[in-house]
């Protein structure tokens, strides 16, 4: 088990395979466990500047799939609803997302409320593939200015 293990280690580890170890933070921080795929993507980037591009989009598509899945969890436990229903700040978040649509999924790269918004919105059964749209557009401009600036900000 432990050869398995150090094998698996060194397969994920940075910076020789540091894009697969991104896309797993990055699907990872996606779903409702409270972790952070930036500080993943800003050390690969540090290591390796001229894969920016490369790291930006497997980021990408780690969280979107982080958030898809998300999205059929909620879809999953539509049948909570009716233990929750009564609360009137659910009914108000609600009313809100229905009022939206699956452009609140552009909301899914928020800190704390993105995540659980992908849950509501398969949760609402909303159209799957708008979600996965707005999730995908949403993601993709949080890496891209995050990255971007810190790039900037720590240059060395």
């Amino acid at each position: 088990m432990e050869e398995w293990m150090n094998s698996m280690l060194a397969l994920l580890a940075l910076p020789q395979y540091g894009l697969s170890t991104l896309f797993v933070a990055a699907f990872i921080s996606a779903t409702l466990l409270p972790i952070g795929s930036e500080p993943a993507l800003f050390g690969l980037l540090k290591l390796n500047p001229d894969i920016f591009w490369s790291a930006v989009f497997v980021a990408t598509a780690g969280n979107t799939l982080g958030g898809m899945l998300d999205f059929w969890i909620g879809y999953g436990a539509h049948e909570v609803h009716d233990k929750y229903s009564k609360s009137r700040s659910h009914v108000k978040a609600l009313a809100v997302l229905e009022k939206l649509g699956p452009k609140a999924c552009l909301l899914a790269w928020l800190p704390l409320v993105g995540d659980p918004l992908c849950a509501v919105a398969g949760w609402l059964r909303m159209s799957f593939w708008p979600c996965v749209g707005y999730m995908l557009i949403g993601k993709f401009l949080r890496y891209l200015v995050m990255t971007a600036a810190l790039l900037w900000a720590f240059p060395h």
